[in-house]
This record gives structure tokens, sequence and C-alpha cells, in this order.
């Protein structure tokens, strides 16, 4: 019954409450039991609302950006689940593009073209939301997302706050959000010619295109470089482990440092690829790898 009214009370802000929901249906991999319920704000003020309620409730949560660098178990979650993906809006005043978090970043990238902006073009084709880039710190062919990042605004779970980069202590595919909620991120860029701003986007896509399985059920880029100079990509193949398989699980034959799931990969099947790939490069290279994709069990 208290879960029964919480529920209640978030449908009413506003959002969508999707009670046992199975998260395979919200995973770029398509793996993930049900969470205790999926809620879907329509807008800041109903994910504040939502996020107070949960806060005040003690029910333990998790937020989603759009799913694609995620893990579920599935056995499901005895969490709720907040989804960002509707909180789509931005603004753009002068060089300042400032976006909802839960706006994808290909979008975003988009939205800086058509306003004749540049510093985003290494990203194009990067899958995920505003929100998770800057999580995670996104990052490609030698830009990431702290480079242009202006500010974050973030619940704390009491209050807004607004954080410089330096504040988040942004690092290789890490930060220090922790616990606290991104809902609005700014972005400082230049302006350029919009035909060279596309035509560099589009350089970048076909890369993307030509070298990653873009096609494939995958999770994204399976492992953090273990030290700069250590590729993870190159070095399983040259191990031979492209298209290395456990189950329904494999490493991506296109790029193998990209995990894929072939239409019936398991939770299980991955994490047991996981361990084998990691005993391989620690008996082969001394090195302990550390998961890029974010794991939820």
């Amino acid at each position: 019954m208290i879960v029964l009214d919480i529920l209640e009370k978030i449908y009413l802000t506003g959002s969508e409450v999707l009670p046992k929901e199975p998260l395979s249906r919200h995973t770029s991999i398509a793996v993930g039991g049900p969470a205790k319920a999926l809620i879907i704000p329509n807008g800041i003020k109903s994910l504040l609302i939502t996020l107070k309620l949960l806060e005040a409730s003690d029910e333990s949560y998790r937020i989603m950006g759009m799913g694609t660098n995620l893990l579920v178990s599935d056995r499901g979650l005895n969490d709720f689940v907040v989804k960002m993906e509707r909180l789509g809006g931005y603004e753009v005043t002068g060089e300042i593009l400032i976006a909802e978090s839960g706006i994808s970043l290909k979008r975003l990238c988009e939205i800086a073209l058509e306003r004749g902006l540049s510093g985003l073009e290494e990203l194009y084709g990067i899958p995920g939301s505003a929100g998770g880039a800057v999580y995670m710190n996104a990052g490609a062919y030698g830009k990431e997302i702290k480079d242009v990042l202006e500010w974050v605004e973030l619940f704390n779970g009491e209050e807004m706050e607004r954080l410089s980069p330096g504040d988040l202590n942004l690092g290789y595919r890490s930060s220090d959000v922790g616990r606290r909620v991104i809902t609005k991120v700014a972005l400082r860029l230049k302006r350029d010619d919009p035909e060279r701003v596309e035509k560099r986007m589009r350089e970048f896509l076909r890369k993307r295109l030509e070298k990653q399985p873009v096609f494939d059920r995958s999770a994204g880029s399976l492992f953090k470089r273990p030290k700069p100079n250590f590729y993870i990509g190159s070095t399983l193949e040259a191990l031979g482990l492209k298209g290395y398989k456990v189950g329904g699980m494999k490493i991506s034959e296109k790029h193998a440092g990209f995990l894929v799931n072939e239409g019936d990969g398991s939770f299980q099947d991955a994490m047991k690829l996981v361990e084998n790939v990691r005993k391989i490069i620690l008996k082969e290279f001394g090195e302990n790898l550390e998961m890029e994709v974010v794991v939820w069990k």
C-alpha cells in the first residue's frame, strides 16, 4: 500500500508510471528485468516533485538517461527507476547552449549546427543523453564533454545547485556527480560556419559507421582503458577475441571494444564474458580492466 500511495502521488504530477516495467525495453543492449516501477517525468517540475516524494518515502531509486551505457540484471531491481528521456528543452544565448539533461547528445550536436556553433562535432553519433554524457564525461576522437562544459544544474536530494566543471572532478569516463541528479547542462561553444561544422560532424559520423557496430544491440564501449596507451579494441583483436561468445553475448566482430547482444543474450552471459576477458587481460598484461558500461544489479 505504501508503494501504491507513492505511485499515485507521482502519477498526479503528470509523470508516466509503469509498475514492474521490464528494463530490457529501455536499454540499448536489450537486457534487464523489471524495476519496482519505471517513472517518466514530463518536465523538470514533475521530476523534482517525483524525486522529493521518493526521498521523503525513503524508497531507493536510480536515474536512467537513454539506457545506452547500461547493463541491468535479468532478475530486475527492487528500486524505482526514473527515466529522463522527456526532459528535452533547450535555449541558446549567444555561444551558450543550455539543455535539459534528457535531450539526446546527437540532438544537442544538431542544435549547435543549426545555430552555427562549433565544439561538439567529435561527439556526434555518441548515443545517450546530455546528462549521461556529463555523468560519464563522454568523449571521442580527443574531445570530452568537459572541454565545452560551462556549468551543470543538479538536484542534491534537498535542493537545486549549480556547479562548475571543476566542482564535478570530471575525469576519464568519470565524475563526482554521484547520487545527485543532473537537470540541465550549459555548454560554451564557438561561432563557426555551419557548412564547416556539418562537414566535420559527417566525417566523425562516417568514422563511427565504419568502425563501430552502430546497428547492433550494444551498450557501447565495454571497458575503460587501464592506461592512456592501452587500447581495448586493438588489444582484444590482437588476442583473437573478436567474435568471442558466451551464450548470446559476444565481442563485436567489427570493433573488439564493444559487447553486443545477438538476440538472446542474458545479463549472466554478459558478466561471464566480462569475467573471462578480464582474466585473459590480467594474465597477458597484468592489467585489471574496469567496466565502462554501468552495471545495475
